[in-house]
């Protein structure tokens, strides 16, 4: 059983400094009213144009975001492959609102799918598809109702800007994973996903897609996923995450009169969540599986799964995920223990990545005892670390004492020859 409360492995690579911003981060994040008022703040910053990152650089950006672009990620990405952590290159934009911003993002996210042909540490790609197109696109596609020349012609551009990333996965040789998002726009991401894995998954998983397993429909979704793979003859990739809007899409269902999509509980999102583990373990020769969770009981029962079915540790079509800047006591132990981990690695400027910043400061604030957690295991490592510098301390002392008395009983001792010497020249001449 692998010890995931090791905090000497899990923080191995941070410097003392680094544990104490992230400790004084987690302090910030577990109040909820700080956090709300940092929240209404930042994004007021943003609509005004205020500089923020005086204020954000040092702290939540240094410690959740790999840099402003692809290249200032390396020295995290080599840094992390060190400890057999690999890296997950996520241009952190939340939404594009124009034509010309979704064109700009659309060709950086194709520069990091490329970029993972260049890079063994790098094993996925991953695109948002609100990056693709707008909000409105996306919500009337999912709809019952007839979109309009101009929302389809938008529409197929977002299906060939889809196309493109999943066409360049494949020359690259790594997966490409889509991102779940909002309910309202998740059924046409669902379809056209779909036709992506037909198209591109014929002998191994280049196009993963995510399940939210907060949503009530998923398992029944994972099975219709399952028949489609065996319909078609093809390798069906899953991330598997619990989810993020949670509160939104309660109101939102509430403000349009229509059940919610979600569980109403924590713990059946739970079950669920280990339930589609499960199945896809014992379905592996038809599904590659991405667990992304920093829910450790989880890991353990994919791990247990794996076991059972005598899946190797380094089996190659499952991965377990963290976020970078959290959970390290998760991804640097199963790291250690041979299995294959990756950390989702955010990149962006700070005007594009603080919308992502504040989402996950409030996901973490809302998350009962994720905050704590961390707190814990990053007191505990200071602590560990700050013992073992008073041990060493005390043991050179205590060296030093000792290299004293030995100094002190070879003069003695020099002494002594000294003498009996002379003792026996004089005696000779007695």
């Amino acid at each position: 059983m692998i010890d995931f409360n090791n905090t000497e492995v899990a923080f191995k690579l941070k410097s003392n400094k680094e544990l104490k911003n992230a400790k004084f981060l987690f302090s910030l994040i577990r109040r909820p009213f700080i956090v709300h008022i940092l929240g209404r703040l930042s994004r007021l910053a943003l609509k005004i144009h205020l500089p923020v990152d005086w204020a954000v650089k040092p702290t939540l950006y240094r410690h959740f975001v790999g840099g402003e672009n692809i290249k200032q990620c390396f020295h995290v990405v080599h840094r992390m492959a060190k400890k057999h952590v690999k890296s997950v290159l996520d241009f952190s934009v939340e939404a594009a609102d124009s034509e010309t911003a979704i064109k700009q993002t659309f060709r950086e996210i194709k520069r990091s799918v490329v970029n993972t042909r260049l890079h063994s540490d790098i094993p996925f790609s991953v695109f948002k598809p609100t990056a693709l197109t707008t909000h409105s696109v996306l919500a009337k596609a999912s709809s019952h109702t007839t979109m309009t020349p101009a929302e389809q012609m938008a529409f197929n551009s977002f299906m060939q800007r889809f196309d493109s990333l999943c066409a360049e996965a494949q020359r690259a040789g790594k997966p490409v994973m889509v991102d779940a998002e909002d309910y309202c726009f998740q059924r046409a991401i669902d379809r056209a996903t779909e036709a992506m894995m037909i198209k591109y998954n014929k002998k191994t998983a280049v196009v993963y897609t995510t399940l939210q397993m907060y949503r009530h429909d998923r398992l029944k979704y994972l099975k219709y996923l399952i028949d489609l793979a065996n319909k078609h003859n093809i390798i069906i990739g899953i991330k598997y995450v619990r989810g993020a809007y949670l509160e939104k899409e309660r109101r939102r269902a509430k403000e349009g009169k229509y059940p919610s999509p979600v569980y109403a509980s924590k713990a059946e999102t739970d079950k669920a969540f280990d339930e589609a583990l499960q199945i896809s373990v014992e379905n592996h020769s038809r599904i590659h599986i991405f667990c992304g969770t920093h829910n450790e009981a989880s890991i353990v029962k994919l791990m247990e799964y794996m076991a059972e079915k005598g899946l190797p540790n380094n089996c190659p079509t499952i991965y377990i995920s963290q976020l970078y800047g959290m959970s390290d006591n998760l991804s640097f132990n199963a790291a250690k223990e041979g299995y294959n981990v990756v950390k989702y690695l955010p990149y962006g400027k700070i005007e594009h990545v603080l919308p992502y910043l504040i989402r996950r400061t409030e996901e973490n604030s809302a998350i009962a005892g994720q905050t704590g957690r961390e707190l814990i295991m990053l007191k505990q490592e200071l602590k560990r670390r700050k013992k073992k510098k008073e041990l060493k301390k005390e043991s050179k002392k205590e060296s030093k004492k000792e290299s004293k008395k030995e100094s002190k009983k070879e003069i003695v001792n020099r002494k002594s020859k000294k003498e009996n010497r002379k003792s026996k020249i004089v005696n000779r001449k007695s």
